[in-house]
């Protein structure tokens, strides 16, 4: 489906629970009107086509047998929505007081809509905040040393909802994840330092933090605890255990603990994941690893559990 067609299509739908509205030529919102609890999402057009079989923005997803409203923002292209026209709509908003019609508020982006829903945030007072691998500004004069984003160096992040971390200040709490293995990502992270931002570390995740936390189903049940009393950094460690079962992570962490060359520390992993699930890579490498320890004279005690047919 082409562009044009495809917004079409959504304008269409959006129209019949609330309102679409374009916001110059880059930049679109939809508004879905349920309850007294609002989730405001930032995504791009290509981050909802790279999802599979899905057409409409993940937003609407995780509203899904919930009485939420949703306010989606949605942008072509990775612009870190800085258009004046964006601007002039959170204005409008807040000239309105449309955030004052809803008991909860919560903002959520990753990466450039991380910075989003961060810097947007400002606009609802007591809002709750979860960005995953945000940037604070592309300012070069700040972030010289993140080169990934040649494309944004001329755009201003020094005028209005420019300076994401200074934005937060007015949220309830505002949680960043990010992947401490990417440097960039940590760096930023380390910008929203502030007495009401609590930031996660998310390591072996390959930077796809987002990715991750769909598929293992962790998302949506943040957010919902997240709409239902104060999300504690507890609450998301909590979920990230289910990394734990999650063999994408498993692999992940296995190649960071290969790459030590610590046979020990291998073998304990594999066997740690072979008591939960059979995964084969990690036969093999238990086989290999403790091969290797008896070279040198070393043993694994005690008995691996019977896998799981």
């Amino acid at each position: 489906m082409v562009e044009a067609e495809w917004l079409d299509t959504l304008e269409d739908i959006a129209e019949e629970h609330g309102y679409f509205e374009p916001l110059g030529p880059d930049h679109s919102v939809t508004f879905v009107d349920r309850g007294r609890t609002l989730l405001v999402t930032f995504e791009t057009m290509d981050s909802i086509r790279e999802r599979t079989n899905c057409d409409v923005p993940m937003g609407w997803e995780l509203i899904e047998g919930t009485d939420w409203s949703q306010l989606c923002l949605l942008s072509n292209g990775e612009t870190w929505f800085r258009h004046p026209a964006v601007y002039s709509y959170f204005d409008r908003l807040v000239d309105n007081g449309f955030f004052e019609e809803f008991d909860k508020v919560i903002f959520f982006g990753t990466e450039s809509c991380g910075y989003a829903a961060s810097a947007y945030s400002v606009a609802a007072p007591g809002s709750t905040v979860l960005a995953l691998s945000p940037q604070a500004t592309l300012d070069p004069r700040i972030t010289s040393w993140d080169d990934r984003f040649h494309h944004m160096r001329r755009t201003s992040f020094n005028d209005r909802y420019g300076y994401a971390p200074d934005m937060l200040d007015a949220a309830d709490r505002a949680f960043i994840l990010f992947d401490p293995s990417f440097d960039e990502d940590a760096m930023h992270a380390a910008l929203f330092t502030r007495q009401n931002v609590i930031k996660i570390p998310c390591p072996y995740l390959d930077g796809r933090i987002e990715t991750f936390f769909r598929r293992m189903n962790i998302l949506k049940p943040l957010l919902e605890i997240a709409s239902k009393r104060e999300l504690q950094a507890s609450d998301i460690y909590q979920k990230l255990r289910e990394r734990r079962n999650y063999p994408p992570y498993l692999r992940l962490f296995l190649n960071e603990v290969e790459a030590t060359r610590r046979p020990y520390l291998t073998a304990i992993l594999c066997r740690s994941v072979l008591t939960r699930m059979n995964i084969p890579r990690f036969r093999r490498q238990l086989s290999i690893s403790t091969k290797a320890l008896h070279r040198n004279g070393v043993s694994i005690r005690g008995p691996l559990e019977k896998q799981p047919a």
